[in-house]
């Protein structure tokens, strides 16, 4: 069991990343990454090139390119998951070696790139794939089944919860819908079981 600890440095279009691992009774091993950005003819989008594989490609995948709505194909790539919690980021295409954002107008790149630096860190940090095989299920995939207001349950605790409670070192999960009291009942894991602050994450967050 690995816990990350991580500081980053932007300069001039590069961030450099320092990614230190300890487990007990273990020499530290240090990882050290750099991204480079490069613009593109089209102003909304920017290249980013994390200095490893990014997508593994063939003759017949080159690319992997998803948007906001594609809700089948953000399941099947944890990276593109990652990138879309990003406030802004309107398209994802993966390329062998780079990551090419797109992001709506009204979004400044000054913010925007930043927090695409921490996912695309926090994602190699994990170590998984870029994009996998079959759809990764979790509390808050929407399934066909799942009427419009469960569906926009789940998204909003995916979009907008979540990542404001994982930076606490919690979690937040979605456990079902009770339509005819209007009751959604979640589980909430990590820092915030038993924390004071918890009611406080459920009435101004959820409700």
């Amino acid at each position: 069991m690995f816990s990350i600890y991580s500081r980053s440095q932007s300069v001039a279009g590069v961030v450099r990343k320092h990614l230190t691992a300890f487990a007990p009774n273990s020499c530290q091993q240090i990882r050290t990454m750099f991204i480079q950005t490069e613009d593109t003819p089209n102003p909304e989008s920017l290249k980013f090139l994390p200095g490893r594989a990014v997508l593994e490609t063939t003759d017949e995948v080159t690319g992997f390119y998803v948007t906001k709505s594609d809700r089948d194909d953000i399941s099947r790539s944890p990276l593109a998951k990652t990138l879309f919690a990003v406030e802004g980021v309107k398209t994802v295409y993966l390329g062998g070696d780079f990551v090419t954002i797109t992001k709506y107008a009204e979004n400044q790149w000054g913010h925007v790139r930043t927090q695409i630096f921490s996912a695309i860190m926090d994602h190699y940090a994990t170590g998984k794939p870029a994009v996998t095989e079959f759809s990764e299920v979790t509390d808050t995939t929407i399934f066909e089944d799942d009427d419009e207001v469960v569906a926009m349950i789940k998204e909003l605790l995916e979009t907008r919860i979540r990542p404001a409670v994982q930076e606490d070192g919690g979690d937040i999960r979605y456990v079902n819908f009770e339509p005819e009291k209007g009751l959604v009942t979640v589980q909430l894991a990590g820092s915030c079981v038993g924390c004071p602050s918890s009611s406080v994450t459920l009435k101004q967050g959820v409700e």
